[in-house]
C-alpha cells in the first residue's frame, strides 16, 4: 500500500509540473506494473529465497539419488541470454504428487538460492556464468520418498542448446517420407540444418548415417518401405551459436496408404417437399488393412465457383442437400502422415427436374459477349440473390452471382468467353435464401435450382441428313419409311422437323414434299401409285432452313396383279406344307393323343399254331405268362380220354364248318400256348388227332367263345377255360360229315394257376379242361 501511495504522488507530481515529460512518464510507470505484476504472479508460482534462510542438512539430508526417481537434470543456456539458463529434467517413476525444489549454488561467490513449488519439468536460472556452479532439484521434498538430481558445471562446459523442435509433421507419399519441423522462437534463426535418424517399428538400430535435411525446415527420407511403421528422431545439426543439439522424442509414423477407399451406393434423389433440391446420398468404405483414422471428403461446384466443402470424418456415410448443378466429388482415407489415392466421382447436372419446366426462363442474346436472361416476377418477393450458370456441351460452365430485388431480369455482359455460333448452349438459374451474401458459404443446402433453358447465338441448317432410311409394310399405295435422327451437334439450330421429298423414278415428275415434326423417326407415305418406283429423300430444317439431303433411295408398291395372286398363292403354299409335313404329323398327333392298341400276334405271350390238322396243345410250357397278372405256377392234371361223337361236335358254336375248308382247318387248329415261368419244367405230352367217327358226345357243354380270326386275345383265352367247363380241345369235321371225332386229351384233367396278382391272392383261380 505503501509503495502504491507513493507511485500515486509520483504520477500527481509529474502531470501537475512536468507535463512536458508525461508521455516518456506513463511508459516508465507502466514498464513498472508490468514488471511488479510480473514478480509477483512469479513469486506465488515459484518463490525464491536466500539459502541462509534454510537449513539444508536437515530439510533435505533424507532424499537421495535414485534411478527410479527424479533423473536427467541438464543445464544450459541460448546465445543471446547470458547469465540465464533453462534446466531441464525428468520426474520419477513412482511419486503421484509431483512438485520440485531447485536448488543453485555458486561457492565462489557466495550465491545460492532456492525455487520452490515447481510442477513442471524445467525451470530457467539466472547464475554469475563466469564461476562454477551446482545445481540440485528435489522432488517431493516433504516426503519421505524424497529423491535428487545432480548437475555441475564450469565457465568451459557451459552450453548453448537448441531444440528440440516444438511441433513436427510427417506426410508419406510413394515410398518417400517428409518431415516439417518447427524451431522454439530463440533458436529459429540460428538452425540451419537438422538431421532424421529412422528405423522399423520394433528394431533395435537406426539407419547410419541420419539424413540431413535441405534447410531449417524440410527434410525428405527416401526410399522406404511403404508398408512398414517407422520410429523417428530428429535433431539439429550444431554450429558455434548451437554448440549442443539433443534428439527429440521419437516419433511413430504409420504405414502410408496406398489403397483408394470404395464407393459403395451412391444416390441421387428428389426432395418432393423442396423443389429444385437434391438428395445426395453416398456410402464408402476402405477394403485394405492399413491403419487409417479417418476420411478427407471434399466436394465443390464443377464451375469452379466457391467455397470447396472440406470435411473430415471418421464414418463411411454422407448425406448432402444439393441444387441441380453439376459437383466434384473426392474421398480419401488419412492418418497423421499419409493420405490414400483419391477417389472421385461427377455429379452431374440435372436438366429434367419437376421445378424446371418450358416457359419459366427466357433468354435474349445481343451479341456474343452478352445476353439477357428472364425469369417470372413473383420470384423477387422471395429471393434477391441469384446465380447463373452457362455452358456449352462438353465443357466447364461459367458462372456469376449477383443481387436483385426490383427486376425480374438480369443482362451480363463481358463473358469470359464470347458465344460461339452454331452451337447450342444450356443455361440455368438457382436461387440463394442467404440474404446476406450473394456469394455461397459453404455447398450442403446453400442454394436451389430455378429453370433452365437452351438457347443459340445464331442458328443454322443442318450440315448433316437422317441415316439409315429404311422402307417397310409397302402395299399398293402406301410404304412406311423409318430413319435414324440427325445428331445434336450437326442440327446447328433448334431441329424444327424433317423434310421428305419423293418422286416417281422413271417418270421424274413433280418432286412431292412431306413435313414430318422432329420427334417422329418414321412416317407412313400414302397416295402413291401400285407397282410404281420411287425415288426418296430426307432433310432436317431449323429456323435458319432446310439442311442437306440425305443419299436417294428407291422404293417399289406392290403390283395390282400381284396383289389378286397372292391368295391363291398362300393358299397352294398352305396345301404344298400340310401334304409334305402333314403325314408325320398326324401321326405324331395320333400317336400323343390316341394310344396304341398292342398286336397280340407280335406279342411273346401267345403264338399261333400254322400247321393244319395237327395240334399241339402247350407244347413247351413251363411258365404262363399272363399280361394282366402274375402267375406263379401252371398245372395240368391228366384225366382219361374221352371219345365225343362226331355228330355232336356238329352242333359246337364254336367249330363249324366254313365254306373255305382251308379257313375252316385253320381256324380249329390255331391254338396259343406260352411258357410257363417258374414251372417245374416238365413238358406236356403231345395231343393228336384221331378218327373223328363214331363219336358220341357225353355231357358237352357248349362253350360261349367263337374264334372268328386267327388269333385271339388272352382275355378270350381265360374266358375259354372258365371253370368246371368243358372244353373241346381238337375238332375236325370230315367232308363226307359221317366220320366219327375222337377227342383225345393226352391225360389231360384241367389247367390250375396260381396268381399273384392282388385281386387274386385270396381265391385260387381254377380252369378246368375236361
Amino acid at each position: 500500500m505503501v509503495g502504491s501511495r507513493s507511485l500515486l504522488n509520483l504520477l500527481n507530481c509529474k502531470t501537475l509540473k512536468c507535463s512536458s515529460y508525461a508521455s516518456h512518464l506513463y511508459v516508465f510507470i507502466l514498464g513498472l506494473i508490468l514488471a511488479y505484476a510480473t514478480t509477483f504472479s512469479y513469486h506465488v508460482q515459484a518463490y525464491s529465497v536466500n539459502c541462509k534462510t534454510m537449513n539444508f542438512s536437515s530439510k533435505y539430508e533424507h532424499c537421495g539419488i535414485h534411478s527410479d526417481g527424479v533423473r536427467d537434470l541438464h543445464c544450459f543456456g541460448k546465445y543471446n541470454s547470458r547469465g540465464k539458463q533453462n534446466c531441464v529434467w525428468k520426474p520419477g517413476n513412482h511419486a503421484t504428487k509431483k512438485t520440485y525444489t531447485l536448488i543453485i549454488q555458486q561457492p565462489t561467490k557466495k550465491y545460492c538460492k532456492a525455487r520452490s513449488n515447481i510442477t513442471e519439468t524445467s525451470n530457467y536460472i539466472f547464475f554469475y556464468d563466469k564461476h562454477n556452479m551446482t545445481v540440485e532439484v528435489f522432488e517431493n521434498s516433504e516426503s519421505t520418498n524424497c529423491t535428487k538430481a545432480v548437475f555441475r558445471g564450469s565457465p568451459k562446459t557451459y552450453t548453448l542448446r537448441c531444440g528440440p523442435p516444438n511441433n513436427v509433421k510427417f506426410s508419406r507419399h510413394s515410398g518417400r517420407l517428409t518431415v516439417t519441423v518447427t524451431w522454439p522462437q530463440e533458436d529459429i534463426k540460428f538452425i540451419k540444418y537438422y538431421s532424421v535418424r529412422y528405423k522399423a517399428l520394433g528394431s533395435l538400430s537406426w539407419n547410419k548415417p541420419p539424413v540431413q535435411s535441405q534447410n531449417g525446415e524440410h527434410c525428405t527420407v527416401d526410399n522406404l518401405n511403404s508398408s512398414l511403421v517407422y520410429t523417428v528422431q530428429i535433431q539439429c545439426v550444431t554450429n558455434e551459436k548451437c554448440t549442443q543439439c539433443v534428439w527429440s522424442e521419437p516419433y511413430t509414423v504409420p504405414s502410408e496408404l496406398t489403397t483408394q477407399p470404395v464407393i459403395v451406393n451412391l444416390h441421387d434423389t428428389d426432395i418432393a417437399e423442396n423443389k429444385g433440391h437434391r438428395l445426395l446420398s453416398l456410402t464408402w468404405k476402405y477394403p485394405a488393412k492399413e491403419v487409417h483414422d479417418g476420411y478427407n471428403l471434399t466436394i465443390r461446384k464443377a464451375s469452379g465457383e466457391g467455397p470447396c466443402d472440406w470435411k473430415k470424418t471418421t464414418h463411411t456415410e454422407i448425406r448432402l442437400i444439393l441444387s441441380y448443378s453439376s459437383y466434384h466429388l473426392n474421398i480419401s482415407a488419412v492418418n497423421n502422415a499419409s493420405t490414400s489415392p483419391v477417389v472421385g466421382r461427377i455429379i452431374p447436372r440435372r436438366e429434367d427436374g419437376p421445378s424446371m419446366g418450358a416457359g419459366k426462363l427466357n433468354v435474349t442474346v445481343h451479341s456474343n459477349s452478352s445476353f439477357t436472361i428472364y425469369w417470372e416476377v413473383n420470384l423477387i418477393r422471395t429471393y434477391v440473390c441469384y446465380s447463373v450458370e452457362w455452358m456449352k456441351k462438353g465443357h466447364k460452365a461459367a458462372y456469376i452471382s449477383f443481387y436483385e430485388d426490383k427486376n425480374n431480369y438480369r443482362t451480363i455482359s463481358s463473358l469470359p468467353e464470347p458465344l460461339e455460333p452454331y452451337k447450342r448452349y444450356s443455361i440455368t438459374l438457382h436461387t440463394r435464401p442467404n440474404k446476406d451474401t450473394c456469394n455461397m458459404k459453404h455447398i450442403n443446402n446453400s442454394e436451389s435450382t430455378y429453370g433452365n433453358k437452351q438457347f443459340y447465338f445464331i442458328e443454322g441448317s443442318p450440315i448433316s441428313a437422317p441415316t439409315n432410311i429404311s422402307s417397310h409394310n409397302v402395299k399398293l399405295n402406301s410404304v412406311v419409311l423409318q430413319w435414324s435422327s440427325i445428331p445434336e451437334e450437326d442440327t446447328r439450330g433448334f431441329l424444327l422437323g424433317y423434310i421428305i421429298h419423293y418422286t416417281e423414278y422413271h417418270n421424274r415428275g413433280t418432286e412431292r414434299n412431306i413435313t414430318v415434326d422432329p420427334e417422329f423417326d418414321s412416317y407412313e407415305l400414302g397416295d402413291l401409285e401400285s407397282g410404281m418406283v420411287y425415288e426418296v429423300q430426307i432433310s432436317g430444317f431449323t429456323q435458319a432452313g432446310a439442311g442437306v439431303r440425305s443419299t436417294a433411295g428407291l422404293f417399289k408398291t406392290n403390283n395390282e396383279g400381284y396383289s389378286k395372286l397372292m391368295g391363291p398363292i398362300i393358299i397352294f403354299a398352305v396345301g404344298a406344307i400340310v401334304l409334305i409335313f402333314g403325314s408325320p404329323i398326324i401321326k405324331r398327333a395320333k400317336v400323343l393323343l390316341w394310344p396304341s392298341i398292342p398286336n397280340p400276334g407280335n406279342s411273346n405271350a401267345m403264338q399261333k399254331i400254322e400247321r393244319p390238322c395237327e395240334l399241339k396243345l402247350l407244347e413247351s410250357i413251363n411258365i404262363l405268362k399272363v399280361e394282366e397278372w402274375d402267375t406263379n405256377s401252371l398245372q395240368i392234371l391228366e384225366k382219361e380220354e374221352e371219345v365225343i361223337p362226331a355228330s355232336t361236335l356238329t352242333s359246337l358254336p364254336l367249330l363249324h364248318a366254313t365254306e373255305d375248308e382251308e379257313d375252316s382247318s385253320e381256324i380249329i387248329c390255331n391254338w396259343f400256348h406260352r411258357d410257363a415261368e417258374g414251372s417245374s419244367g416238365d413238358i406236356l405230352p403231345d395231343i393228336t388227332a384221331e378218327t373223328f367217327s363214331g363219336i358220341q358226345p357225353t355231357d358237352l357243354q357248349i362253350s360261349p367263345l367263337a374264334f372268328t380270326c386267327g388269333y385271339t386275345t388272352m382275355e378270350m383265352f381265360q374266358q375259354g377255360m372258365l371253370p368246371n367247363t368243358p372244353t373241346v380241345t381238337q375238332a375236325m369235321e370230315s367232308k363226307a360229315g359221317d366220320m366219327e371225332l375222337t377227342v383225345v386229351k393226352s391225360r389231360l384233367d384241367y389247367i390250375r394257376q396260381f396268381s399273384t396278382s392282388p385281386v387274386l391272392d385270396n381265391n385260387e383261380d381254377i380252369s378246368m379242361i375236361l
